[in-house]
């Protein structure tokens, strides 16, 4: 409702509601609602982007709540200090551990959950904090590609490939020319595929931290 991506459709709907025996696919809290904290989409009640994240980052996993709470942020235009402005007005509610930990470490520049889980990955390994959606200019100024993430300041970043790029023909041709472009304006630029993040993680945190080395880039991980 609030315009995030990437939810499977078998999910039950969670609500805040007194009713403690819900019926199928229909999971409910118990939860206080404080005014500002519900909006109406196409009819419907529902929370606000901020209530939404702050209910995600305190229940969920790490790693499912960063994929979830950048999904949001990345739909709206909802900030960490928005989520903890909400949080401000729930002490003592269960997960603010969680939560907090959660907005440490999530970023609305990710456009897929794989993305999220890459960016998590290298962080969590000790690699500097990657910037998102790097924009890469040409020799006169023009935007001419996007990096999924990396460190401007030595020209290294990640993308990942998803199945798009293999199906989508004009994806596939873009990528090609895109494979050249980025060294002849000085990027090192690592691709990775899910099977690699899933399989050979360590091969690809090899690869990313000889290229930030070899870059310059202090060695913190």
């Amino acid at each position: 409702m609030l315009g995030a991506k990437w939810i499977d459709a078998d999910l039950p709907a969670e609500l805040i509601h007194s009713n403690r025996r819900p019926p199928p696919l229909i999971t409910v809290h118990t939860d206080e609602l404080l005014g500002g904290e519900t909006q109406t989409i196409r009819g419907l009640p529902v929370t606000t982007p901020a209530r939404t994240a702050f209910d995600l980052g305190r229940r969920l996993s790490l790693k499912e709540g960063v994929q979830r709470v950048d999904a949001l942020m990345n739909a709206t235009d909802i900030t960490v200090d928005d989520i903890e402005t909400v949080a401000g007005t729930h002490p003592g509610v269960r997960g603010l551990g969680q939560l907090r930990q959660t907005l440490d470490l999530v970023d609305g520049g990710a456009e897929s959950p794989y993305e999220s889980l890459t960016r998590l990955l290298l962080v969590q390994a000790g690699f500097p904090r990657p910037q998102t959606q790097i924009p890469v200019l040409d020799e006169w100024g023009f935007v001419v590609a996007r990096i999924d993430m990396g460190w401007s300041e030595y020209l290294v970043g990640v993308d990942f490939e998803g199945a798009h790029h293999w199906t989508n023909p004009k994806s596939r041709a873009w990528d090609v020319e895109r494979y050249h472009l980025l060294p002849e304006l000085g990027w090192n630029d690592i691709r990775l595929t899910s099977g690699i993040l899933h399989n050979t993680p360590q091969r690809f945190l090899d690869r990313v931290g000889a290229a930030l080395i070899a870059r310059g880039c202090p060695k913190t991980w």
